[in-house]
Protein backbone atom coordinates (compact mmCIF):
# COMPACT_ATOMS: atom_id res chain seq x y z
CA UNK A 1 0.00 0.00 0.00
CA UNK A 2 1.36 3.52 -1.00
CA UNK A 3 -0.91 6.64 0.44
CA UNK A 4 -1.91 9.59 -0.64
CA UNK A 5 0.78 11.14 1.29
CA UNK A 6 3.75 9.50 -0.87
CA UNK A 7 5.78 9.01 1.75
CA UNK A 8 6.53 4.99 1.89
CA UNK A 9 5.29 1.50 0.20
CA UNK A 10 4.20 -0.28 3.61
CA UNK A 11 4.12 -3.99 3.45
CA UNK A 12 2.45 -6.87 5.73
CA UNK A 13 2.25 -10.53 5.65
CA UNK A 14 -1.47 -12.13 6.65
CA UNK A 15 -2.44 -15.45 7.06
CA UNK A 16 -5.79 -15.93 5.88
CA UNK A 17 -8.50 -17.28 3.62
CA UNK A 18 -10.04 -14.19 3.14
CA UNK A 19 -12.35 -14.39 5.76
CA UNK A 20 -10.82 -15.73 9.24
CA UNK A 21 -7.40 -14.57 10.21
CA UNK A 22 -5.24 -17.20 11.44
CA UNK A 23 -2.16 -15.32 11.87
CA UNK A 24 -0.05 -11.93 11.64
CA UNK A 25 3.62 -12.33 10.02
CA UNK A 26 6.06 -9.74 9.89
CA UNK A 27 5.24 -5.80 8.34
CA UNK A 28 7.44 -2.93 7.48
CA UNK A 29 7.44 -0.63 5.10
CA UNK A 30 10.27 1.27 2.63
CA UNK A 31 10.14 4.65 1.96
CA UNK A 32 9.49 5.85 -1.33
CA UNK A 33 12.38 7.15 -3.78
CA UNK A 34 12.37 10.86 -4.78
CA UNK A 35 12.21 9.90 -8.85
CA UNK A 36 8.86 7.62 -7.81
CA UNK A 37 7.09 10.59 -5.81
CA UNK A 38 7.79 12.80 -8.57
CA UNK A 39 6.27 10.95 -11.12
CA UNK A 40 3.25 9.93 -8.88
CA UNK A 41 2.72 14.08 -8.19
CA UNK A 42 3.22 14.56 -11.95
CA UNK A 43 0.27 12.11 -12.48
CA UNK A 44 -1.38 13.52 -9.84
CA UNK A 45 -1.40 17.18 -11.24
CA UNK A 46 -2.27 15.69 -14.48
CA UNK A 47 -5.47 13.69 -12.94
CA UNK A 48 -6.99 16.72 -12.03
CA UNK A 49 -6.84 18.30 -14.80
CA UNK A 50 -8.03 14.95 -17.24
CA UNK A 51 -11.08 15.46 -18.66
CA UNK A 52 -13.85 12.74 -19.32
CA UNK A 53 -13.59 10.86 -22.65
CA UNK A 54 -10.51 12.13 -23.57
CA UNK A 55 -7.36 9.60 -23.58
CA UNK A 56 -5.64 9.43 -20.02
CA UNK A 57 -2.79 11.29 -19.46
CA UNK A 58 0.57 9.87 -21.03
CA UNK A 59 2.63 10.30 -17.56
CA UNK A 60 -0.10 7.36 -16.40
CA UNK A 61 2.44 4.29 -17.94
CA UNK A 62 5.60 5.32 -16.47
CA UNK A 63 4.09 6.16 -13.08
CA UNK A 64 2.46 2.71 -13.32
CA UNK A 65 5.61 0.77 -13.90
CA UNK A 66 7.43 3.15 -11.58
CA UNK A 67 4.89 1.85 -8.61
CA UNK A 68 5.22 -1.58 -9.29
CA UNK A 69 8.70 -1.15 -9.80
CA UNK A 70 9.16 0.67 -6.15
CA UNK A 71 6.90 -2.44 -4.98
CA UNK A 72 8.89 -4.90 -5.76
CA UNK A 73 12.17 -3.55 -4.74
CA UNK A 74 10.84 -2.60 -1.53
CA UNK A 75 8.90 -6.32 -0.76
CA UNK A 76 12.19 -8.09 -2.03
CA UNK A 77 14.34 -6.32 0.82
CA UNK A 78 11.65 -6.91 3.29
CA UNK A 79 11.33 -10.55 2.68
CA UNK A 80 15.51 -10.66 2.56
CA UNK A 81 15.10 -8.98 5.93
CA UNK A 82 12.81 -11.57 7.32
CA UNK A 83 14.67 -14.69 6.27
CA UNK A 84 11.90 -14.86 3.93
CA UNK A 85 11.51 -15.50 0.09
CA UNK A 86 8.67 -15.44 -2.73
CA UNK A 87 8.21 -19.31 -2.29
CA UNK A 88 6.72 -18.43 0.86
CA UNK A 89 4.16 -16.28 -0.88
CA UNK A 90 0.97 -17.79 -2.47
CA UNK A 91 -0.71 -14.43 -3.38
CA UNK A 92 0.33 -10.15 -3.02
CA UNK A 93 -2.31 -7.30 -2.88
CA UNK A 94 -1.53 -4.13 -4.57
CA UNK A 95 -3.86 -1.36 -3.74
CA UNK A 96 -2.06 1.19 -6.50
CA UNK A 97 -1.16 5.08 -6.55
CA UNK A 98 -4.35 6.70 -6.08
CA UNK A 99 -4.02 9.72 -8.58
CA UNK A 100 -8.07 10.94 -8.76
CA UNK A 101 -11.36 9.80 -6.95
CA UNK A 102 -14.05 11.46 -7.88
CA UNK A 103 -17.13 10.26 -5.95
CA UNK A 104 -20.67 9.40 -8.07
CA UNK A 105 -22.76 12.81 -8.17
CA UNK A 106 -26.09 13.67 -9.13
CA UNK A 107 -26.72 10.35 -11.27
CA UNK A 108 -23.02 10.54 -13.02
CA UNK A 109 -20.73 7.66 -12.01
CA UNK A 110 -17.74 8.44 -10.02
CA UNK A 111 -13.88 8.09 -11.39
CA UNK A 112 -11.03 6.06 -9.60
CA UNK A 113 -7.66 5.77 -10.40
CA UNK A 114 -4.72 3.82 -8.78
CA UNK A 115 -1.45 3.42 -10.91
CA UNK A 116 0.64 0.32 -10.65
CA UNK A 117 1.21 -2.20 -13.40
CA UNK A 118 0.43 -5.42 -11.43
CA UNK A 119 1.41 -7.77 -14.49
CA UNK A 120 5.30 -6.24 -14.05
CA UNK A 121 4.81 -6.84 -10.06
CA UNK A 122 3.75 -10.35 -11.00
CA UNK A 123 6.07 -11.26 -13.87
CA UNK A 124 8.80 -10.26 -11.45
CA UNK A 125 8.22 -11.82 -7.85
CA UNK A 126 6.64 -14.68 -10.29
CA UNK A 127 3.62 -14.62 -7.70
CA UNK A 128 -0.22 -13.95 -8.47
CA UNK A 129 -1.18 -9.95 -7.99
CA UNK A 130 -4.83 -9.16 -7.09
CA UNK A 131 -4.78 -5.37 -7.74
CA UNK A 132 -7.98 -2.45 -9.22
CA UNK A 133 -9.79 -3.49 -6.13
CA UNK A 134 -12.37 0.04 -6.74
CA UNK A 135 -13.32 0.16 -9.96
CA UNK A 136 -16.24 -2.43 -10.15
CA UNK A 137 -17.79 -0.86 -7.15
CA UNK A 138 -17.49 2.78 -8.79
CA UNK A 139 -18.79 1.23 -12.10
CA UNK A 140 -21.91 -0.12 -10.02
CA UNK A 141 -22.66 3.42 -9.12
CA UNK A 142 -20.76 2.81 -5.64
CA UNK A 143 -18.21 4.90 -3.80
CA UNK A 144 -15.04 3.20 -4.30
CA UNK A 145 -14.23 3.51 -0.79
CA UNK A 146 -13.73 2.92 1.71
CA UNK A 147 -12.41 -0.28 1.18
CA UNK A 148 -11.03 -1.66 4.65
CA UNK A 149 -13.99 -1.89 6.92
CA UNK A 150 -14.61 -5.27 5.97
CA UNK A 151 -10.98 -5.86 7.51
CA UNK A 152 -11.74 -3.83 10.23
CA UNK A 153 -14.36 -6.69 11.38
CA UNK A 154 -11.94 -9.09 11.01
CA UNK A 155 -9.33 -7.25 12.96
CA UNK A 156 -11.64 -6.40 15.64
CA UNK A 157 -12.22 -10.34 15.65
CA UNK A 158 -9.48 -11.61 15.44
CA UNK A 159 -8.35 -9.08 18.82
CA UNK A 160 -11.17 -10.52 20.57
CA UNK A 161 -13.16 -7.15 20.19
CA UNK A 162 -16.70 -6.48 20.72
CA UNK A 163 -18.87 -4.27 19.10
CA UNK A 164 -20.85 -1.74 19.20
CA UNK A 165 -16.78 -0.21 18.11
CA UNK A 166 -15.87 2.17 15.68
CA UNK A 167 -12.50 2.27 13.87
CA UNK A 168 -11.17 5.99 12.73
CA UNK A 169 -8.53 5.70 10.07
CA UNK A 170 -6.42 8.96 9.50
CA UNK A 171 -4.35 9.42 6.28
CA UNK A 172 -4.62 11.67 3.70
CA UNK A 173 -8.16 11.31 4.30
CA UNK A 174 -9.56 10.00 7.38
CA UNK A 175 -12.45 7.49 7.10
CA UNK A 176 -14.26 5.55 9.73
CA UNK A 177 -15.94 2.28 10.56
CA UNK A 178 -19.06 1.77 12.60
CA UNK A 179 -19.07 -2.24 13.69
CA UNK A 180 -22.39 -2.38 15.14
CA UNK A 181 -22.51 -6.19 16.02
CA UNK A 182 -22.93 -9.58 13.92
CA UNK A 183 -21.90 -8.66 10.30
CA UNK A 184 -23.86 -5.01 10.49
CA UNK A 185 -21.09 -2.59 9.52
CA UNK A 186 -21.22 0.81 8.11
CA UNK A 187 -18.31 3.08 6.63
CA UNK A 188 -17.62 6.38 4.70
CA UNK A 189 -14.98 9.48 4.53
CA UNK A 190 -15.18 11.38 7.36
CA UNK A 191 -13.41 14.41 6.27
CA UNK A 192 -9.91 15.33 5.95
CA UNK A 193 -6.63 13.71 7.79
CA UNK A 194 -3.34 14.45 7.03
CA UNK A 195 -3.73 15.48 3.54
CA UNK A 196 -4.57 18.90 4.25
CA UNK A 197 -1.73 19.61 6.96
CA UNK A 198 0.65 18.20 4.66
CA UNK A 199 -0.89 20.58 1.83
CA UNK A 200 -0.45 23.33 3.88
CA UNK A 201 3.31 22.88 5.17
CA UNK A 202 3.99 22.30 1.73
CA UNK A 203 2.51 25.43 0.41
CA UNK A 204 4.51 27.61 3.30
CA UNK A 205 7.72 25.86 2.64
CA UNK A 206 7.67 24.45 5.81
CA UNK A 207 8.24 21.13 5.07
CA UNK A 208 6.47 17.97 3.59
CA UNK A 209 4.58 17.37 7.00
CA UNK A 210 4.09 18.77 10.71
CA UNK A 211 6.16 16.38 12.62
CA UNK A 212 4.29 15.55 16.13
CA UNK A 213 2.18 18.39 15.37
CA UNK A 214 5.20 20.72 16.11
CA UNK A 215 2.89 23.99 14.33
CA UNK A 216 -0.59 22.59 15.46
CA UNK A 217 0.92 22.58 18.80
CA UNK A 218 1.69 26.25 19.22
CA UNK A 219 -1.32 27.53 17.14
CA UNK A 220 -4.35 29.02 17.97
CA UNK A 221 -7.81 26.88 16.32
CA UNK A 222 -9.92 30.10 14.39
CA UNK A 223 -13.21 28.84 15.25
CA UNK A 224 -14.91 31.12 12.90
CA UNK A 225 -12.80 29.52 9.63
CA UNK A 226 -14.12 26.44 11.39
CA UNK A 227 -17.54 26.65 11.07
CA UNK A 228 -17.22 28.36 7.94
CA UNK A 229 -14.79 24.57 6.36
CA UNK A 230 -17.78 22.33 7.89
CA UNK A 231 -20.13 24.24 6.04
CA UNK A 232 -19.14 22.56 2.87
CA UNK A 233 -21.72 20.66 0.80
CA UNK A 234 -20.02 17.13 2.00
CA UNK A 235 -20.44 17.42 5.71
CA UNK A 236 -24.12 17.46 4.98
CA UNK A 237 -24.03 14.60 2.18
CA UNK A 238 -25.79 11.36 3.36
CA UNK A 239 -23.39 8.69 3.82
CA UNK A 240 -21.64 6.32 2.27
CA UNK A 241 -19.57 9.17 0.69
CA UNK A 242 -16.20 9.01 -0.05
CA UNK A 243 -13.53 12.24 -0.81
CA UNK A 244 -10.46 13.05 -2.54
CA UNK A 245 -7.72 14.65 -0.70
CA UNK A 246 -8.20 17.86 -2.88
CA UNK A 247 -11.70 18.15 -2.42
CA UNK A 248 -11.32 20.88 0.35
CA UNK A 249 -9.15 24.35 -0.42
CA UNK A 250 -6.81 25.96 1.37
CA UNK A 251 -7.52 29.10 0.06
CA UNK A 252 -9.27 30.32 3.38
CA UNK A 253 -6.78 29.49 5.29
CA UNK A 254 -4.20 31.77 3.47
CA UNK A 255 -4.90 34.85 5.58
CA UNK A 256 -4.11 32.66 8.99
CA UNK A 257 -0.31 32.26 10.10
CA UNK A 258 0.50 28.99 9.77
CA UNK A 259 0.53 27.48 13.35
CA UNK A 260 -2.92 28.98 13.45
CA UNK A 261 -3.85 27.22 10.29
CA UNK A 262 -2.03 23.91 11.11
CA UNK A 263 -3.90 24.09 14.70
CA UNK A 264 -7.30 24.67 12.80
CA UNK A 265 -7.13 21.64 9.96
CA UNK A 266 -6.41 19.25 12.92
CA UNK A 267 -9.94 20.70 15.15
CA UNK A 268 -11.25 20.51 11.57
CA UNK A 269 -10.54 17.00 11.36
CA UNK A 270 -11.74 16.06 14.88
CA UNK A 271 -14.87 17.98 14.45
CA UNK A 272 -15.48 16.29 11.24
CA UNK A 273 -15.12 12.73 12.70
CA UNK A 274 -17.56 14.41 15.48
CA UNK A 275 -20.26 15.13 12.74
CA UNK A 276 -19.83 11.11 11.87
CA UNK A 277 -21.03 10.06 15.24
CA UNK A 278 -24.02 12.08 14.78
CA UNK A 279 -25.05 10.92 11.51
CA UNK A 280 -24.55 7.33 12.48
CA UNK A 281 -26.54 8.05 16.16
CA UNK A 282 -26.03 5.90 18.82
CA UNK A 283 -22.20 5.68 20.80
CA UNK A 284 -19.42 2.58 20.39
CA UNK A 285 -17.90 2.14 23.52
CA UNK A 286 -14.71 3.54 22.29
CA UNK A 287 -13.20 4.83 19.03
CA UNK A 288 -9.90 3.30 17.74
CA UNK A 289 -7.34 5.32 16.19
CA UNK A 290 -5.34 4.11 12.84
CA UNK A 291 -3.12 5.12 10.27
CA UNK A 292 -0.31 8.01 10.98
CA UNK A 293 -2.32 10.69 12.41
CA UNK A 294 -2.40 9.10 15.35
CA UNK A 295 1.32 10.06 15.15
CA UNK A 296 0.61 13.46 16.00
CA UNK A 297 -0.57 13.93 19.71
CA UNK A 298 -2.17 17.58 18.57
CA UNK A 299 -4.30 15.67 16.43
CA UNK A 300 -5.22 12.41 19.11
CA UNK A 301 -5.66 15.63 22.06
CA UNK A 302 -8.10 16.82 19.74
CA UNK A 303 -10.28 13.67 19.33
CA UNK A 304 -10.02 13.21 23.13
CA UNK A 305 -11.55 16.84 23.93
CA UNK A 306 -14.13 16.87 20.76
CA UNK A 307 -15.02 13.42 21.20
CA UNK A 308 -17.92 11.87 23.59
CA UNK A 309 -16.25 8.54 23.53
CA UNK A 310 -13.42 7.10 24.87
CA UNK A 311 -10.08 7.21 22.65
CA UNK A 312 -8.02 4.67 21.98
CA UNK A 313 -4.97 3.61 19.71
CA UNK A 314 -4.40 0.67 17.57
CA UNK A 315 -1.32 -0.08 19.68
CA UNK A 316 -3.55 -0.18 22.75
CA UNK A 317 -5.36 -3.29 21.22
CA UNK A 318 -2.01 -5.18 20.04
CA UNK A 319 -2.98 -3.51 16.49
CA UNK A 320 0.02 -2.47 14.01
CA UNK A 321 -1.16 0.72 13.42
CA UNK A 322 0.36 1.77 10.45
CA UNK A 323 0.24 -1.63 8.98
CA UNK A 324 -3.41 -1.69 9.32
CA UNK A 325 -4.11 -0.72 5.61
CA UNK A 326 -1.69 -2.67 4.33
CA UNK A 327 -2.95 -5.77 6.06
CA UNK A 328 -6.41 -4.78 4.57
CA UNK A 329 -5.20 -5.24 1.38
CA UNK A 330 -3.39 -8.57 1.69
CA UNK A 331 -6.70 -9.63 3.05
CA UNK A 332 -8.60 -8.10 0.35
CA UNK A 333 -6.48 -9.82 -1.94
CA UNK A 334 -7.35 -12.87 -0.59
CA UNK A 335 -11.30 -12.51 -0.72
CA UNK A 336 -10.62 -11.26 -4.50
CA UNK A 337 -8.82 -14.71 -4.96
CA UNK A 338 -12.22 -16.45 -3.93
CA UNK A 339 -14.46 -14.37 -5.05
CA UNK A 340 -15.86 -12.71 -2.00
CA UNK A 341 -17.69 -9.50 -1.46
CA UNK A 342 -14.96 -6.33 -0.64
CA UNK A 343 -17.95 -3.60 -0.97
CA UNK A 344 -20.78 -3.35 0.54
CA UNK A 345 -24.08 -1.16 0.78
CA UNK A 346 -23.45 0.33 3.74
CA UNK A 347 -19.55 1.10 3.27
CA UNK A 348 -19.76 1.92 -0.67
CA UNK A 349 -23.05 2.81 -1.51
CA UNK A 350 -24.12 -0.01 -4.37
CA UNK A 351 -27.13 -2.24 -4.61
CA UNK A 352 -25.87 -5.18 -2.89
CA UNK A 353 -22.49 -7.25 -1.22
CA UNK A 354 -20.04 -6.72 -4.03
CA UNK A 355 -16.60 -8.45 -5.37
CA UNK A 356 -14.11 -6.66 -7.13
CA UNK A 357 -10.42 -6.57 -7.84
CA UNK A 358 -8.61 -8.62 -10.68
CA UNK A 359 -5.71 -10.81 -10.58
CA UNK A 360 -2.51 -10.62 -12.49
CA UNK A 361 -0.98 -13.89 -13.34
CA UNK A 362 2.96 -14.34 -13.32
CA UNK A 363 3.77 -15.04 -16.73
CA UNK A 364 5.02 -18.85 -17.57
Amino acid sequence: MTGTSLDACDMAILETDGDAITAFGPAGERKLTEETRELALAATEAALKWERGTPEPEVFAAAAAAVAKEHFEAAEGFLAQNKLGWANIDLMGMHGQTVLHERPQEGRVGRTVQLGDAQRLADAAGVPVAYDFRTADVAAGGEGAPLAPIYHLARARAAGMAAPLAILNVGGVANITFWAGGEDIAAFDTGPGNGMIDQLMQSRGAGRYDPDGKYASVGQVDETMLTGLLAHPYFQAPPPKSLDRYDFSLEPLERLRLEDAAATLVAFTAEAVKLAFGVMGGSPTELVVCGGGRHNPVMMQAFAERLSVPVTTAEDHGWRGDSIEAEAFAYLAARTVRGLPISFPKTTGVAAPMTGGRVAQPAG
